[in-house]
C-alpha cells in the first residue's frame, strides 16, 4: 500500500457533501466489479437488543428506575419522556455505544425505536446530556436502592449464603471533573468507583462512585452496614459473608460483625512486624524445605491475632509460598473457624478473583469508566446506567442463555455474538416487521430465544 497516497487522501475533507460521491467501488473478483452505496434504509446492527428489551419487560428494571426520577421539564416542550431516555441510553450502552454523542447517529435506529416504544426519532446528544445532569442526590440513592432490590428479586427464595465481593477500581479522567483526584498508586487523576457483586452468581448489587482516592474504613463500613441491614430485612437467616482485599479489613466492620447474626468476613490483612514474628517458624521451615528439594511449595498456618485497635481476637491464615522467585507471604483475616486454613485461603478467599472479571465486564466491555461529565452527580448517574445495562445482559446470559456456550462468556462476547446482529425493521400501519438474516452462526440460539420470550408473554 502507498502510505504517502493514503496519508494525502486521509487529509482531504471528506465532509464536503458537494464533492462526495454517492457510488464507491472496492476490489472486484473475476470479471465483476464491486460497487458500494449508502442507500439501504431501516437496517440496524443491534438486533439482539430486542432480547434485552424482553428481559426488561420481565424484570421491569427500567420502569422502576424511571419511577425514581422526577421530570421537572415544562410539559409543553417535552418530546422524549424519562422512560424513553432511559431505554435509549441503557440499550445504547449495552450495545457498546457508551458516549452520549452516539445518540446523534442512532436517533433513527429501528431496533432502538422498538426498545423505546416509539416511531419518532429518538433524543439527540444535547437532550441526553441535559438529562444526565438533571439528577439529584435523592434520585441517585433511590436508583441504587432499585438495583439492590432487583438483586433480591432475582432469587425465588432466600439463599442459604451470599458473598459480597467488594473492590474498587480506577476510572481515569482527562478533564477537570468534580472530585477527580490524583492517585499516586495509579499515577493519574481518576475516580475510584466501588463495585459490589454477589460472589457465587456474579450478580451486581451496587456501584458507587467515589473520589479518586481510597475511602476511609469508616465510610466503607457505613456503606456495607446499610447494605447488609437492608438485605437482612428480607433474608433474616441468610449467611452474609464480606470478601475483599485488606482495604476492607476494618476494625469497625469486625466489631459490628461480632454483634450480628450470621455475618462473616474474609479479607486480606496487611503485613506488620508482629505478624512476621508470629509466622517466622512457618516461613523458615518452608524455606529450608525448598533448599533441600528445590521444588516450589506452599505452606498454610492458622492462628489467632489481635491488632492494637481491635476489640476481639480474630483468626488469621498465613500463606507462605517459596519458589525460585523468592518467598511470598500473604495474610488473610476471618471470623469463619469451621474451614481448614488451606481451604479457607485457596477456595474461599482466592475465589474473589471472579469479582475482577465482573469489573472487567462492567468497566472494560461496557465502558463504565467513561466519566465525561463535569458534574460528580452526572457521572454517578452514568455509572448507574452502565450498571443497569450490566444487570440486563447478565440476566439474559444466566437465564435465557444458561444452556448455551455463552453461559460463562464475557459480556464482550455477548455483544459481538448475540447483540450485534444485522436486522431489518419495517414499521407498518398495523404491525412492526422484523427480519433477521436467513443464515448466521447463532440462528438456532435466536430461534430458541424467540420461542422462550414468546412463551413468557402467554
Amino acid at each position: 500500500m502507498d502510505k504517502d497516497k493514503i496519508k494525502k487522501l486521509s487529509s482531504n475533507n471528506f465532509e464536503q457533501k458537494n464533492s462526495q460521491p454517492t457510488l464507491f467501488s472496492l476490489s472486484g473478483f473475476g470479471n465483476k466489479k464491486v460497487e458500494v452505496q449508502f442507500t439501504t434504509e431501516q437496517i440496524s446492527s443491534d438486533g439482539g437488543l430486542l432480547f434485552l428489551k424482553e428481559v426488561d419487560k420481565n424484570i421491569k428494571l427500567i420502569d422502576r428506575i424511571a419511577h425514581c426520577l422526577e421530570d421537572n421539564r415544562h410539559a409543553s416542550y417535552v418530546k422524549h419522556g424519562i422512560n424513553s431516555l432511559l431505554n435509549q441510553r441503557i440499550m445504547q450502552i449495552a450495545a457498546g455505544y457508551e458516549d452520549a454523542n452516539d445518540c446523534n447517529t442512532l436517533r433513527n435506529d429501528g431496533v432502538l425505536k422498538i426498545c423505546c416504544e416509539t416511531e419518532d426519532s429518538l433524543s439527540a446528544q444535547p437532550t441526553m446530556s441535559r438529562f444526565e445532569n438533571s439528577i439529584s442526590n435523592k434520585e441517585l440513592y433511590q436508583i441504587s436502592q432499585v438495583l439492590v432490590d432487583q438483586f433480591i428479586a432475582s432469587y425465588t427464595k432466600a439463599p442459604e449464603v451470599i458473598i459480597l465481593d467488594c473492590d474498587d477500581t480506577a476510572a481515569r479522567v482527562y478533564g477537570e471533573q468534580q472530585l477527580s483526584l490524583f492517585n499516586n498508586y495509579y499515577g493519574d487523576y481518576c475516580f475510584m468507583p466501588l463495585h459490589i457483586y454477589e460472589g457465587l452468581s456474579g450478580k451486581l448489587i451496587a456501584s458507587i462512585l467515589k473520589p479518586g482516592r481510597r475511602s476511609k474504613s469508616v465510610k466503607v463500613f457505613g456503606i456495607l452496614r446499610r447494605l447488609i441491614e437492608h438485605l437482612r430485612k428480607i433474608w433474616p437467616n441468610t449467611l452474609i459473608i464480606l470478601r475483599g482485599d485488606s482495604h476492607f479489613c476494618s476494625q469497625e466492620f469486625m466489631d459490628w460483625a461480632e454483634t450480628e447474626y450470621n455475618i462473616g468476613f474474609i479479607t486480606g490483612l496487611t503485613s506488620n512486624n508482629l505478624l512476621k514474628e508470629m509466622t517466622r517458624t512457618t516461613i523458615e521451615s518452608a524455606e529450608r524445605e525448598f533448599k533441600i528439594y528445590q521444588k516450589p511449595l506452599k505452606r498454610y498456618h492458622s492462628f489467632t491475632y489481635k491488632a492494637a485497635s481491635w476489640r476481639h481476637f480474630q483468626r488469621v491464615v498465613v500463606k507462605v509460598e517459596v519458589s525460585d522467585q523468592g518467598t511470598n507471604v500473604r495474610y488473610i483475616v476471618s471470623n469463619i473457624r469451621c474451614i481448614r486454613a488451606k481451604a479457607l485461603y485457596e477456595n474461599a478467599y482466592c475465589a474473589r478473583g471472579s469479582a475482577e472479571l465482573r469489573i472487567k465486564d462492567h468497566k472494560t466491555y461496557l465502558k463504565s469508566d467513561r466519566m465525561s461529565c463535569n458534574s460528580f452527580k452526572a457521572n454517578q448517574f452514568r455509572l448507574l446506567l452502565h450498571s443497569a445495562a450490566y444487570v440486563l445482559i447478565h440476566t439474559l446470559q444466566k437465564q435465557a442463555l444458561a444452556s448455551t456456550e455463552f453461559a460463562n462468556s464475557t459480556m464482550k462476547t455477548i455483544q459481538l455474538k448475540i447483540l450485534k446482529i444485522a436486522t431489518r425493521v419495517k414499521i407498518l400501519k398495523t404491525k412492526v416487521k422484523i427480519e433477521f438474516p436467513v443464515e448466521f452462526p447463532e440462528i438456532q440460539i435466536f430461534k430458541n430465544l424467540l420461542l422462550l420470550f414468546q412463551e413468557l408473554r402467554i
